[in-house]
């Protein structure tokens, strides 16, 4: 879907359908079973399921042509943590409890934003215009409020005496949501007022398109009735999850990885595309606060749910996935300090998703 001309049928019909279809569902107790029939349920979740989550993506981009940079940017990346948060809390705390799954999504949006998103966008860059110019002090910001925001969501648990494993007690667990949200909300006023520069390219700095009031309102409240059709139909999504995994055999963290996969799809395609159209700022901008936002927003509030139902949370990673964590670190550090990319910085965080992905599968 594009943001420019007039608004495509999809945009509307797929958030419609979603709705139409959960309350259908739920009042004919119609749910996924191993049969031919609920083999035509799972396909038509997922269809309407990503139909609305393009929608959604549409709308976003309409509001983001309207109010400029960095201001377009965050509209979007608020509306998939929406979508993250209920996904995860519906899954997570459901008939059949996975105490992991925040962590994993968490994780596995991590690797694959910072690699697989990244890497796409500088190669789908590099291949079209050579290199692609960034601002590095953005870059930066982003990074140093990742590496913490990671470290003490995902990392420290392992090493805290108060409870052994990979856990928080509950007041380790509030004082670091109120860490992350104050950092994040520092991050935010930085990002859109104090130092709204550092996020611009000199092309879009200031940008905003000529979009007329009736297509914003109609584009905000579209853009509401996708985020509610995703959100209701991640219980029925869940089910289809279970379900192929037990076929398949996955691993533990396979959930994680769908679930971050789906909640991506918004930011992968408007990031993507931005990077075709020679805007990498944007791309970076998309990628690196998706990050961001997951970890300073979806763990202060599955960590609120978790405290007041007194729940577990699993937070910290093995050291496998520790050691991916620090290597794409690293690899973004050295990527984002020049200012510049090509096709190679592409391929490596390519190829460091890849390892992320079959370790998963064959640890």
């Amino acid at each position: 879907m594009s943001a420019h001309g007039s608004m495509p049928r999809s945009a509307w019909v797929f958030p419609t359908l979603a709705v139409l279809f959960f309350a259908i569902a739920t009042a004919l107790d119609w749910t996924f079973t191993h049969s031919a029939t609920g083999l035509a349920y799972a396909l038509i979740v997922l269809v309407i399921l990503f139909g609305t989550v393009f929608a959604a993506v549409h709308h976003a981009e309409v509001i983001a042509q309207r109010v400029g940079e960095p201001y377009g940017t965050l509209v979007l990346t608020m509306a998939v943590t929406v979508i993250e948060v209920a996904v995860i809390a519906t899954i997570m705390l459901g008939e059949k409890e996975v105490p992991t799954l925040a962590r994993d999504t968490v994780f596995a949006v991590v690797m694959i934003v910072c690699n697989g998103l990244v890497g796409i966008c500088i190669m789908s860059g590099g291949f079209r215009y050579r290199e692609q110019d960034f601002q590095i002090t953005g870059a930066n910001v982003y990074l140093s409020v990742l590496i913490v925001l990671a470290t003490i969501t995902l990392v420290l648990p392992n090493y805290t005496l108060t409870t052994s494993g990979p856990f928080y007690s509950v007041a380790q667990l509030a004082f670091v949501s109120c860490v992350t949200l104050l950092l994040y909300g520092v991050f935010l006023y930085t990002q859109t007022i104090r130092h709204r520069n550092y996020f611009t390219a000199d092309s879009d700095d200031g940008e905003a398109h000529a979009i007329s009031n009736s297509e914003l309102w109609m584009s905000v409240g579209l853009l509401l009735l996708a985020l509610i059709g995703v959100v209701v139909l991640a219980k029925k999504f869940s089910v289809v999850i279970d379900a192929t995994a037990m076929a398949i055999g996955a691993p533990p963290a396979f959930a994680g990885i769908v679930v971050a996969l789906l909640i991506l799809l918004p930011e992968s395609v408007a990031a993507i595309a931005a990077a075709k159209r020679n805007q990498l700022q944007r791309s970076i901008n998309l990628a690196l606060g998706s990050s961001l936002a997951t970890i300073g927003l979806t763990i202060p509030a599955v960590s609120v749910a978790v405290i007041v139902l007194k729940k577990d949370l699993v937070l910290g990673l093995s050291p496998r996935e520790m050691v991916l964590l620090v290597m794409t670190i690293l690899v973004s550090m050295l990527t984002f300090g020049t200012g510049r990319t090509n096709i190679l910085f592409g391929l490596v965080h390519v190829l460091v998703f890849a390892v992320f992905l079959f370790t998963a599968f064959v640890p």
